[in-house]
């Protein structure tokens, strides 16, 4: 009688100690469910942690590590943390607007004297851009010596001095005036 009752305390034993280690607490992590009695437990791909079961609930709204007490010893939690989604640069700029288009105003004609025409270039959007400027050097008659397209870099609202050269042509003495396409067509 003496050794059944003391094989009775140590099988009541061995139960609470295998109880508590394997799934009698209300489970792994943050806002778990269930807990009390025998319950199952399993963790996610995503990290998160669910406890089936019956009982009370263990939840935690917070995110502070917790400890969970069972009827044979405690057992301390940490929250599971999923980090934040990181932009792409693909999906930052699908969502970008496209850019309006610039203006292009003649400042200065190119001639012998200074064999550069220039041209004020601006932006109306809200972000840098790159503008195509389109300009015809023009003789006496009227008839293109040279046609030319430039792009330039141009900051958000701002305005950006474009000098094209007029050198190229090597017919700078024939130039008689400069024709600037008022609309610098947006690029990128």
């Amino acid at each position: 009688m003496y050794t059944r009752g003391r094989t009775l305390k140590v099988t009541a034993v061995s139960a609470m100690v295998v109880l508590a280690l394997t799934g009698f607490s209300s489970g792994h992590g943050h806002r778990s469910h269930g807990g009390g009695g025998c319950s199952s437990s399993h963790q996610d791909h995503d990290g998160s942690s669910t406890a089936r079961g019956s009982g009370s609930s263990g939840s935690d709204p917070d995110d502070s590590a917790t400890s969970t007490s069972t009827g044979g010893g405690s057992r301390r939690s940490r929250p599971t943390r999923t980090p934040a989604p990181t932009p792409t640069a693909s999906s930052s700029h699908a969502a970008a607007r496209p850019l309006e288009d610039g203006t292009a105003v003649l400042v200065h004609c190119a001639s012998t004297a200074d064999p550069y025409a220039t041209v004020e270039v601006r932006n109306p959007n809200g972000r840098e851009g790159v503008f195509m400027v389109k300009m015809s050097f023009k003789d006496a008659r009227g008839f293109a010596v040279a046609d030319t397209g430039n792009e330039v870099s141009v900051p958000a609202r701002g305005r950006a001095t474009l000098r094209v050269s007029a050198v190229s042509t090597g017919r700078v003495e024939e130039i008689a005036h400069c024709e600037v396409d008022p609309r610098a067509v947006a690029d990128r």
